[in-house]
């Protein structure tokens, strides 16, 4: 099997039933007299979410029961099983009941099971679930076993995985993929006029770079994806309160979802021609830190003023993508952890997208919805832009005060003018606490619903 955690059909397994309050009378009264009774005692209804183990004639589990949500399915949630895998004992299980979405539970399985263990041992369990019926096993792995590469990534901290780090997991991974592979570090840099990573990047102990690699047949069509690799963001010299950093690991969660999709896409050996860049830095503070009120060359031309240091995200970004755009690619996606605007404005689960392709945008919405992984598109309001205004440059880094994450996309939609579309993911790269599916600490967001999107589209 393509996972540790997936079982064949064969292999013998205790059955789940998948309830809800309607559904679990008729359920129970199918099993033993022994079963009803005890899941009498428990109080068990079928409530979302709730699980009764239930016993057979010797004291062994029989199976388990476990409730789905009702009959609302706005609040339907199809990840709701990824708590199994933390609440069963070890065993071999499968679904007795069919669940909504097979796929999508069988993924929530897998992703339900994670935790980060680099530090602090963790006991595993070998909880393992037999493949439903119709579930493509080899690329529901696929996704799951690159998203948790990506979640140990974000989870890791920089004293760990600075600017370096980031190069030497997207190195691995396109050496796996037999991938070719190139990186710009330090003051080449600005040989290769790279001028606005290595501004943001200088004044660490950890040189800035470029990671660039690509894969794939030269004459199919162009998908490059872009990743916001801070490694660690201070602020710079408008240095950041210290409650602000202490998740400041994260913002390398770009890249680490750009890396996730890399992954998925080269792993189903999609027939695009896929490059992928991530500028990687520390925004550090020492006597050679960028400042405010700096006026910093950029790789497309446009002078940029830095009303804050702490928009660097979006500095580095727009080299990678004046780079990206020069191939004129068939699609551009780039994901950052760019804004806590978009976090006011949507949450932490909705990270917002911007294109100017509504076609793609409706495929967006779609996917997003239909892999359970939601986005939600805002406007690219050209009127904003005069919020980056600039009396001394081309350009300010910074906005108003209002609609941070739509001024922030404006900036990075300055730097794409030839590819033949591009769309800008906010996102968020972290859950605050533990839900169905999704523990506490680094997420992946977006990455799964592009990977649908492509294969919808260009096929395998």
């Amino acid at each position: 099997m393509p996972h540790p955690l997936l079982a064949p059909a064969n292999e013998i397994s205790k059955p789940i039933w998948l309830v809800t309050g309607q559904t679990w009378p008729e359920i129970a009264g199918s099993l033993s007299p022994m079963a009803q009774v005890f899941a009498k005692a428990q109080g068990f209804e079928g409530k979302a979410g709730s699980h009764c183990l239930l016993p057979d004639a010797d004291g062994s589990i029989l199976g388990v029961a476990f409730g789905l949500n009702g009959n609302d399915a706005k609040q339907d949630d199809p990840f709701l099983v990824g708590k199994l895998p933390t609440l069963l004992p070890e065993g071999v299980y499968r679904f007795e009941t069919d669940a909504p979405d097979p796929t999508l539970a069988t993924l929530a399985w897998l992703l339900g099971a994670y935790g980060f263990s680099r530090y602090r041992k963790r006991r595993e369990k070998a909880v393992r679930l037999v493949v439903p019926n119709g579930v493509d096993a080899e690329d529901v792995a696929r996704i799951a076993n690159a998203v948790v590469a990506s979640r140990d990534l974000v989870n890791t901290p920089t004293s760990d995985l600075g600017p370096d780090g980031i190069e030497a997991a997207a190195r691995i991974l396109a050496d796996r993929h037999g991938a070719s592979f190139t990186s710009i570090v330090g003051d080449d840099l600005l040989t290769q006029n790279f001028p606005m990573i290595h501004a943001v990047g200088r004044a660490s102990i950890t040189p800035p770079r470029l990671i660039d690699f690509t894969w794939g047949r030269a004459d199919a069509p162009r998908v490059t994806l872009v990743g916001k690799g801070v490694a660690f963001d201070t602020g710079g010299l408008d240095i950041k309160p210290a409650s602000s950093m202490l998740l400041m690991r994260k913002d390398m969660g770009g890249a680490a979802a750009t890396l996730a999709l890399a992954d998925m896409i080269m792993g189903a050996k999609l027939p695009v021609r896929l490059r992928v860049l991530i500028p990687a830095v520390e925004n550090s503070i020492s006597s050679n830190a960028f400042r405010p009120g700096d006026i910093l060359p950029s790789r497309k031309g446009i002078s940029v003023e830095i009303g804050n240091t702490d928009a660097e995200g979006r500095l580095i970004l727009a080299d990678a993508l004046a780079l990206a755009d020069e191939e004129s690619p068939d699609l551009i996606v780039d994901f950052a952890t760019l804004t806590g605007a978009a976090r006011v404005a949507l949450g932490p689960e909705l990270p917002p997208f911007y294109t100017d392709d509504d076609a793609l945008a409706a495929d967006i919405a779609r996917h997003g919805l239909g892999v359970n992984d939601p986005v939600w598109r805002l406007p690219l309001w050209y009127p904003y832009q005069a919020q980056l205004d600039s009396k001394f440059a081309d350009m300010n880094n910074t906005g108003g005060p209002m609609g941070g994450s739509i001024t922030a996309a404006l900036f990075l939609r300055r730097f794409v003018e030839a590819a033949k579309a591009h769309v800008h993911f906010d996102i968020f790269a972290w859950n605050n606490s533990t839900k169905p599916g999704r523990p506490e600490g680094g997420e992946v967001q977006a990455a799964r619903l592009m990977y649908a999107l492509l294969k919808e589209r260009y096929g395998a």
